[in-house]
């Protein structure tokens, strides 16, 4: 699971990134401010890629995912993209727990056939 959503993540933290880049060109946006929410948010990212698989890792990252979509009232792209990513997020999560969970049962009938042997 960490892998799939680390990776997301990081996909994430670039998109974070041009959505900064654009929300710069808003007059009504102070340069500052924008990088203050673009830098929190893609520190977030990066910072996330360890906490996936600790408790509340992924509750984190739904957070994460919820900010995404909201930051479309500033970007109006980023409510299409922060969609996408909602959508990979729980891609994910779903398809890296049921990857763990083959992982796991692999070792463990490898473990019982070697003690067989």
């Amino acid at each position: 699971m960490r892998t799939l959503c680390a990776s997301t993540l990081i996909g994430e933290f670039f998109v974070i990134g041009f959505a900064g880049l654009v929300a710069m060109k808003d007059p009504d946006l102070s340069t500052s401010t924008v990088w203050t929410v673009s830098g929190i948010a893609m520190f977030l990212c990066l910072l996330l890629c360890g906490l996936v698989t600790r408790p509340g890792g992924v509750a984190l990252g739904w957070a994460l995912q919820i900010g995404l979509i909201a930051s479309g009232f500033v970007v109006p792209t980023m409510f299409f993209m922060g969609a996408m990513f909602a959508a990979l997020w729980w891609a994910s999560v779903h398809y890296g727990r049921k990857i763990d969970e083959a992982k796991a049962r692999f070792a463990a009938q490898a473990g019982s056939s070697a003690d067989a042997a």
